[in-house]
């Protein structure tokens, strides 16, 4: 019986341990350059992890197809349009900026200079609105008459 146990628990640790990537780089740099692409690099599985958190089969590949490019010598650049060209702009966290992604980028600053714009001309509107909207005084005659209307009313 305790061996059956000893051999679960070893065959447990050994599936733990097999899920960890070690690749050894050609210098400071490269490795450098490998945790910061799959850092910037989303998983299309997990789509709110990076490659370098996730643990599902195809970030592992990915993380294997980084670091053969980057073996190979190849630029982030390059690296990175290689993994939009297959999976999309969905792969990158920060999208480029481009005729498609304009409106991501700037459209709340556009929509926020729109809403001051409104806002000011409503203002200027409504403050020299209330001065053209005064009613002229009365004259002499339109004061008596009001004032013996009023008295009428009172008598009443």
């Amino acid at each position: 019986m305790i061996r059956w146990f000893t051999a679960l628990l070893l065959l447990v640790s050994v599936h733990a341990t097999a899920a960890i990537d070690t690749y050894e780089f050609q210098d400071e740099e490269t490795r450098q350059r490998f945790q910061q692409l799959t850092e910037e690099l989303r998983c299309p599985k997990c789509q709110n992890q990076n490659l370098a958190d996730s643990n599902s089969p195809i970030a592992k590949d990915l993380r294997h197809e980084v670091y053969r490019m980057l073996g190979e010598g190849e630029t982030d650049a390059q690296i990175a349009d290689f993994m939009v060209a297959r999976y999309g702009e969905f792969v990158l966290y920060k999208p480029r900026k481009d005729l498609s992604t304009y409106l991501l980028w700037y459209g709340p600053f556009a929509l926020l200079l729109v809403g001051v714009v409104v806002v000011f001309v409503m203002t200027r509107r409504k403050s020299s609105g209330a001065k053209t909207d005064d009613k002229p005084a009365l004259d002499e005659s339109q004061r008596q008459q009001l004032n013996s209307l009023l008295d009428q009313d009172t008598d009443k």
